[in-house]
């Protein structure tokens, strides 16, 4: 496979921020949700107005994995205030890694998963954490391959759905 490069996303790169969030997004979990809650999330959730938002924020962090200057996955960071649980200065929460399904098998997970931990290491956090739907077994287990356990669960809400998340964290110093 051609090399995968990982780079920082700018406001400049909204349009392809909205692409790929919804592409991504709409593979994985269409085929368990109804369409209308999948439709009110996808519309709040990928607006132009959040993803800008979202862009402005000093403690969130989008990278893309791109093959060839086209867009196949992306990466979601959140620091401080800006996590959507822990808020704990010492975590840094993954809140999104995505692939496109054809991408699928072929490493940019782990390619995005180890930017994340780079970027936690450096940053000098003391653990990483995310949340992962209760019904995605691909990516729990990926998850327990790279380190995380289980530690707790939430809510997540899909348009009028509540789901339950898997929160998961990797210790990074004790």
């Amino acid at each position: 496979m051609t090399h995968i490069e990982i780079i920082k996303v700018e406001l400049k790169d909204i349009d392809n921020l909205q692409k790929i969030g919804i592409k991504t997004f709409s593979e994985t979990f269409s085929e368990g949700n109804l369409e209308e809650n999948m439709t009110k999330y996808l519309d709040e959730g990928f607006s132009i107005e959040k993803l800008t938002a979202e862009l402005n924020d000093k403690n969130t962090e989008f990278y893309f994995a791109t093959i060839d200057e086209n867009v196949i996955g992306y990466l979601k960071l959140n620091f401080g205030q800006s996590q959507t649980e822990l808020q704990d200065d010492k975590g840094l929460e993954i809140e999104r890694i995505y692939v496109a399904k054809e991408f699928h098998g072929k490493q940019v997970g782990q390619i995005l998963c180890d930017k994340a931990l780079e970027i936690a290491k450096r940053k000098k956090f003391d653990f990483v954490w995310l949340g992962v739907w209760e019904e995605n077994p691909r990516a729990i287990n990926f998850y327990k391959q790279n380190g995380f356990v289980e530690f707790d669960k939430h809510i997540f809400k899909l348009g009028n759905d509540e789901q339950t998340d898997i929160m998961m964290k990797l210790q990074l110093k004790n």
